[in-house]
């Protein structure tokens, strides 16, 4: 399954090519549309007793009068409501010419319990509020609570953005074309999408490549193919070497907690990096995982020197201030060629002692040869960095997440129940899997673990990301209902050995 998010415009994109090399005309794409919405509802709801549906004056309101005649030539009770007229000579009129149904102005609108609602009044090229009669209809099929097919996206929901323009449907399901949107898997506009179908429409795989779109979906097709898998010569070395920065003797737990999920993620070595005067606390709680006294910049050195760690992490309870600054740029310091250090991933307390500095930390990313820097900041941190992007209404976080990470010079994990993962190529992908039972103290501490043994074991920066936070998601998913961030690493076994399997077939 392709993994590729369209925005609205690249949709249009898409729609053209395909017209333009034929032999599809947009007619019969329309027709495609609603055959496909059609067949969706016949199968879903056999026994509603009646169907409302509600037409936009352009093209989602086209596909709509195609899925009105098709289900009244099935033999269902269908009552047609129209926004607006189509224009004319539009292909949006020709379907309306074409369904002989009597229409009733959406103005009117009215139904009966039991039901079934197609929303086809505006698609995802929404970009100003819901208001009048399709306010209205979203009032009345709200009030009702009745089930709502969504043709694209559910009126109201940008599919640029996720955001809810004033008022929308809340769609039990959405039938979209082609490829999903991004407002499909953003907040809040996901929650109003219900079950997601997308159907194909005849817009080639070859269309897509043409209009090259830089988003998508985060599932394990996007980085299956550079996920590690051992070989059989291989030594914890070759599977790299995770460094883990301790916090002092009452904050050592997250980053035991960064180390063990390195661990488990598959890098071969894993070391915690403790101040003195947390030595006994770490080495009281480790077992399999390394120790190591690193207290000042000429430790991290001679680290780095001595023993070549792949992969570090900085900020789990680690301390705000100068020794989180140092250490981080001493690190980045390194060249990627002579010091094999393959990159950093920043969290926590590392993210915010930059706060006021933050030009330094990326010119230190941006350095040529330097470490890869990858950050992953929850929406608190990532203000502190980016207090002007976070604080733009009119960017979705998509966007914001991309502009982050240009600046940055950073791949960023910009997180939440909807995590943006972006590079600063402009590559980009929207996490789909997300539980609420990942959010619980310590569990951004194991996504940091995962990423950072995922990047030890040479995978590139953008796609250790993406995968350690579909891992950590799937995780907590499959767990359930009291999972605690202890439970993270164990319960990351199963996917990790599916993924496994997947990446040597």
């Amino acid at each position: 399954m392709r993994n590729e998010l369209l925005s609205p415009a690249e949709m249009a994109e898409a729609d053209r090519l395909t017209i333009a090399a034929g032999p599809l005309d947009g007619y019969r794409l329309m027709l495609r549309a609603g055959e496909a919405v059609a067949a969706v509802v016949l199968a879903r709801y056999p026994g509603a007793k009646k169907v409302h549906v509600l037409c936009g004056p352009g093209n989602n309101g086209g596909d709509g009068y195609v899925v009105a005649r098709l289900l009244a030539e099935a033999g269902v009770d269908v009552a047609l409501w129209a926004s607006g007229e189509p224009k004319a000579g539009s292909d949006a009129a020709l379907a309306a010419a074409d369904c002989a149904l009597e229409r009733h102005p959406l103005s009117a609108f009215t139904a009966e319990a039991g039901s079934l609602v197609v929303d086809a009044i505006y698609g995802a090229g929404l970009s100003k509020p819901l208001a009048g009669d399709a306010k209205g209809a979203v009032e009345i099929a709200t009030g009702m609570n009745l089930p709502v097919v969504a043709i694209d996206l559910p009126s109201g929901v940008s599919g640029e953005s996720g955001q809810v323009l004033g008022s929308a449907f809340c769609a039990a399901l959405t039938v979209t074309f082609a490829r999903k949107k991004p407002g499909h898997l953003l907040l809040p506009g996901r929650e109003r999408c219900g079950e997601i179908v997308v159907a194909d429409i005849g817009i080639r795989d070859e269309i897509i490549d043409e209009v090259a779109p830089r988003a998508f979906e985060n599932r394990p097709g996007l980085w299956i193919a550079s996920f590690p898998a051992p070989a059989l010569d291989t030594h914890k070395y070759k599977r790299g070497h995770t460094s883990v920065f301790s916090g002092g003797p009452s904050a050592t737990g997250a980053a035991r907690l960064s180390a063990l999920a390195a661990a488990r993620s598959g890098a071969g070595a894993v070391t915690v990096l403790s101040p003195a005067n947390a030595m006994q606390v770490n080495a009281a709680h480790l077992t399999s995982i390394m120790l190591r006294k690193v207290d000042a910049i000429e430790d991290v050195h001679d680290l780095i020197g001595d023993r070549r760690p792949s992969a570090f992490v900085l900020g789990p309870g680690f301390g705000i201030g100068d020794k989180a600054r140092d250490f981080t740029l001493a690190v980045l310091a390194k060249n990627r060629q002579d010091g094999g250090v393959e990159g950093l991933v920043l969290d926590a307390d590392g993210i915010t002692s930059f706060r006021n500095v933050a030009s330094t930390l990326f010119e230190a990313a941006g350095r040529p040869d330097a470490p890869a820097l990858i950050m992953t900041p929850h929406e608190g941190e990532f203000g502190r960095l980016f207090a002007d992007v976070a604080g733009n209404k009119a960017l979705s976080k998509l966007a914001k997440a991309r502009e982050a990470a240009r600046r940055a010079n950073a791949v960023i994990v910009y997180k939440g129940a909807d995590s943006v993962i972006a590079a600063p190529d402009g590559r980009a992908a929207i996490n789909s899997n997300g539980a609420p039972w990942l959010a619980t103290a310590g569990s951004g501490d194991v996504l940091a673990g995962i990423i950072a043994g995922l990047l030890a074991q040479g995978m590139p920066a953008f796609e250790a990301a993406c995968a350690a936070v579909w891992i950590h998601a799937e995780a907590g998913s499959r767990f359930g209902p009291g999972l605690i961030a202890e439970d993270l690493p164990l319960a990351m076994v199963p996917v990790l050995r599916e993924l496994a399997q997947s990446a040597v077939q």
